[in-house]
């Protein structure tokens, strides 16, 4: 049976049954006693049996396919390029393609007529593509939730950004840090509000001032060092800058190098010592489950345009220069800064020195999404199923955590 295709006819042959019976027991439906399932599928083994997948599909009205929308900023952010292949290498498991959607995308109409579910990434209410794709008729999974007010997807996966934004702020904390301050991505997504509201009730609960300074979604290293270099010149006493969106820390390094200030050491007035800017990555401390990662991409101005839009939350204004400072950016003579991110990737774990980090797992992200949408698919999962995914914090030399 290895010169030609091996059809269920063949099967039924060999095992002795029919041809429905064949094709029942090798779906699972139908009513076949369980020794003939076995015997069927036994035979159709070692004839070396491969289902007519096109035939299959038509049968039950499918495309074989499943859609994947991302936010607009997409190609230019390692953690969606990881993402979207973890989802393609899980879709692919069940026999289903992935088609990448175009930012703009089609109506949800007309893609319900090409794909048999859709995966929606992080999805932004300010995105006028979302409420067609959530509403376009077939099964939708989103990574993250969605704040807007279109209909519900059919699941989501989520994280939990307010405590890995904590574990991040208790970090700082313990290593000496007694101003933090949080470059926080602008837009209403899940991510971005979960992190602007977290750094609201952490500076409550433990009576710290939390700077807080709006930065483009997906802002660049450069949009983030400029951001740096005004947050450092209107509040000097700040110790310590957790920076949210991805790649952009390096941005950061370069704006505390330049003021003289030394990354991975705390103020004089905190605890942490100085810490070797080659030092190596530490153990991972922390691991929870999120509550909006979400990276959808906004405005391109930089905190130069918008000082006077920003503000020092959750704790009063911000202080002003320490004295005996030169340059009152730079803080006092010898004064350290820590340096967080709230997205691991490629830019944190290369910089000099390596930056603390929350690792949101993207890959596995990506294919715990598209492996909820194929269980919602194949009646393995209820609509409306919820999960949840887990990050880890990495601890590195730029917060003086021992290598």
């Amino acid at each position: 049976m290895t010169s030609r295709t091996v059809t269920l006819l063949d099967v039924a042959r060999a095992a002795g049954v029919s041809k429905s019976t064949v094709s029942d027991a090798l779906q699972g439906s139908g009513r076949v006693a369980e020794a003939t399932r076995d015997r069927v599928r036994a035979v159709a083994e070692e004839l070396g049996y491969r289902p007519n997948s096109a035939a299959r599909r038509l049968r039950r009205a499918s495309t074989g396919a499943v859609g994947l929308h991302l936010p607009a900023t997409a190609t230019r952010l390692d953690y969606y390029m990881n993402l979207a292949f973890g989802a393609v290498e899980r879709a692919q498991e069940d026999g289903l393609d992935m088609v990448l959607l175009a930012p703009s995308g089609a109506t949800g109409g007309r893609i319900a007529s090409r794909v048999d579910g859709l995966l929606v990434i992080d999805p932004e209410p300010g995105d006028s593509a979302v409420p067609g794709l959530l509403d376009a008729g077939v099964p939708v999974v989103t990574g993250e939730r969605y704040l807007g007010p279109a209909t519900g997807p059919s699941g989501a996966v989520v994280c939990d950004n307010a405590a890995s934004l904590t574990a991040l702020l208790d970090h700082v904390a313990e290593r000496g840090a007694r101003r933090p301050a949080l470059l926080a991505p602008s837009g209403s997504s899940a991510w971005a509000t979960a992190l602007r509201a977290t750094a609201g009730s952490w500076g409550r609960a433990h009576g710290v001032a939390v700077t807080v300074r709006t930065v483009p979604f997906a802002a660049t290293p450069a949009e983030a060092e400029a951001a740096t270099l005004a947050l450092l010149a209107a509040d000097p006493a700040v110790d310590a800058v957790i920076c949210a969106p991805d790649g952009s820390a390096p941005g950061v390094l370069r704006a505390a190098t330049a003021l003289g200030r030394k990354v991975g050491a705390s103020s004089p007035s905190g605890a942490c010592g100085a810490t070797n800017a080659s030092g190596s990555s530490g153990a991972t401390s922390t691991s929870g489950a999120i509550d909006g990662n979400g990276r959808t991409g906004e405005g391109s101005r930089t905190e130069h345009d918008r000082t006077e839009g920003d503000r020092t939350e959750h704790g009063g204004p911000g202080n002003p220069a320490s004295p005996g400072s030169t340059d009152p950016a730079a803080g006092p003579v010898g004064a350290g800064l820590l340096v967080a991110s709230c997205v691991d990737g490629t830019a944190t774990r290369g910089a000099e020195p390596p930056v603390t980090a929350v690792d949101l797992r993207p890959a596995a992200y990506g294919r715990a999404c598209a492996e909820l949408l194929c269980d919602i698919l194949a009646g393995r999962a209820a609509p409306d199923t919820v999960r949840r995914h887990s990050w880890s914090l990495e601890t590195r030399a730029s917060t003086g955590s021992p290598g």
